[in-house]
């Protein structure tokens, strides 16, 4: 048996495409069909069908998925041999993906501490794309930070704590002082945050519920943005409070606590089970927790109403 069919089946079967898997294996698309016809042999079933332009995962195929990888990283982890992390010599390269604002938040931080300890170490840090990719499965990025928990079962996730949401508005705003009701609040015009541009959200839904709606006059794909809009104007806008806090507090605005309770928000980082025993990625994960619970742990503002 040739186990060299594993590696090839757990990147088709994260992939879902001949073309991707030859990618990330380094090897030609002829090479990857040839290889495919392979595994349809050995295993008896078609693996992989074509779906108009795209492939399906056969029913087969989504049974083995999680056995495959974890056969994989078995086998991974037996013929790498164990050796301790230098971080003084360490030269390597990570790339970090997570919404803008929390760019301002964590670079400072994670930056420092990686300098001190591993000179050698650059930090790529990507934005949030508009939609969803899949930059961890593929390798192209080596953690993202977000508010979701990973769905696909390659992908490891842990729960870091939460964010709050607050209003945000500037210094000389009427909503900067005085009781801060719910009426208030939607009386106000807003910006929203939404990288698919929605006008709508678990504000609006907050809002319903004391029968009240908000005018939304702008719908922005990033929080930076909003809250220069804000700046610049007399809308309102509502982001994560500690996330945030550096770029609220940059422009100068001001943040109050919502009039209503809305669920907090996760802060969940994510990375591919392959790095789960890599000591430089295990380090950098350490270092990113760090810095992540010392931005959430800020002191909150007043309660509303106050």
């Amino acid at each position: 048996m040739d186990l060299n069919l594993l590696v090839a089946l757990d990147a088709l079967l994260e992939e879902n495409s001949v073309a991707a898997a030859a990618e990330r294996l380094h090897l030609s698309p002829p090479a990857m069909s040839r290889t495919l016809a392979r595994i349809r042999k050995a295993t008896g079933d078609d693996i992989l069908v074509r779906t108009g332009r795209t492939m399906t995962p056969t029913p087969r195929a989504l049974a083995l998925r999680e056995e495959t990888r974890l056969l994989v990283m078995r086998a991974t982890a037996v013929l790498t041999p164990v050796t301790e992390l230098d971080l003084a010599t360490l030269e390597r390269d990570f790339t970090l993906r997570c919404h803008d604002a929390l760019v301002s938040a964590l670079a400072p931080l994670l930056t420092a501490a990686v300098a001190d300890t591993a000179p050698n170490v650059s930090i790529r840090f990507l934005a949030e794309p508009s939609g969803d990719v899949a930059d961890l499965a593929r390798g192209q990025t080596d953690l993202e930070v977000g508010a979701a928990a990973p769905e696909r079962p390659e992908i490891a996730g842990s729960a870091v704590g939460t964010d709050r949401m607050v209003a945000v508005m500037r210094a000389d705003h009427p909503l900067a002082t005085g009781p801060l009701t719910p009426e208030r609040f939607a009386e106000a015009e807003h910006v929203t945050v939404s990288r698919r541009g929605r006008l709508t959200g678990p504000v609006d839904d907050a809002l319903a519920a004391f029968g009240l709606r908000r005018r939304v006059r702008a719908a922005l794909p990033t929080s930076g943005a909003a809250l220069e809009l804000a700046a610049r104007s007399t809308l309102v806008t509502a982001v994560a409070e500690q996330v945030c806090r550096p770029a609220w507090s940059r422009l100068g605005l001001h943040a109050r606590a919502l009039p209503f309770d809305l669920p907090p928000v996760p802060v969940v980082v994510a990375w591919h089970h392959r790095y789960d025993t890599d000591p430089a990625h295990t380090w950098l994960r350490a270092e990113l927790h760090t810095a992540l619970r010392a931005i959430l742990t800020e002191p909150a503002p007043p309660p509303y109403g106050t």
